[in-house]
């Protein structure tokens, strides 16, 4: 029996959307940082070169958090267990530092989006995580510096989690703004947590809807990995 579709095209407010679901329970969701790849900026091409010479192929991949120039990750990044970012803490200025900002995380078929200084103090040992930043929802409440009348229009994608316990990811169509961007996660899927992973470079790997944005160089790619059929 074929899988049921894990993407659907959507409209909010003023914006169209892409929102892929997926189990963690069922569903291979892992991190894969620039490093791990051995390149200079990490593209979808070259992950799948990555996972085929390992019996595995990707289903799905999106962006997966903030970069620094050299692609290496601005906060944590855990791969396979194997720490490759360190949580930052620190105050700056951009997107990251806005905080509060948070953590997705993926450890014994569970999922979760918590703000950082939380996760910090959670003791969560995960399989895979990224930080970004700025939080989108944080339990129930959209981020407090999110105006509804802000200029300030890009293509963006996130992570949130369903009441269900999934995890969706989600990319706009169209320039849209950090709050209505948030209202999604909030008002349409039920979010109570969602995380903002970027903006102007979110690009989606999804072939079942002929998505293949194949000109993204990422820092952090975010995939469902399954093995080869044979």
């Amino acid at each position: 029996m074929a899988e049921p579709p894990h993407c659907a095209e959507i409209e909010h407010l003023s914006g169209r959307y892409t929102v892929c679901t997926f189990d963690p329970a069922k569903d291979t969701i892992r991190l894969f940082g620039a490093g791990t790849l051995e390149t200079r900026g990490a593209t979808y091409d070259q992950l799948n070169t990555h996972l085929l010479r390992n019996g595995q192929h990707m289903s799905f991949a999106m962006n997966g958090g903030m970069y620094h120039p050299d692609y290496g990750p601005v906060g944590l990044l855990i791969e396979q267990g194997r720490e490759t970012g360190a949580l930052n803490q620190a105050d700056a200025f951009g997107n990251f530092f806005m905080k509060p900002n948070g953590v997705f995380w993926v450890a014994d078929g569970k999922a979760g989006v918590m703000e950082t200084e939380a996760f910090a103090k959670a003791g969560i040992s995960p399989r895979e995580a990224t930080q970004s930043g700025p939080m989108l929802v944080i339990d129930g409440q959209i981020h407090p510096r999110f105006l509804p009348d802000a200029t300030s229009l890009q293509i963006r994608n996130g992570v949130g989690i369903l009441p269900d316990g999934h995890v969706a990811f989600a990319i706009s169509n169209d320039p849209v703004r950090f709050h209505d961007f948030a209202t999604l996660f909030r008002d349409r899927l039920q979010s109570k947590n969602a995380l903002f992973l970027d903006g102007s470079i979110s690009s989606l790997y999804a072939p079942e809807i002929r998505r293949r944005d194949r000109d993204a160089v990422m820092g952090t790619i975010i995939a469902v990995v399954k093995n080869l059929p044979w």
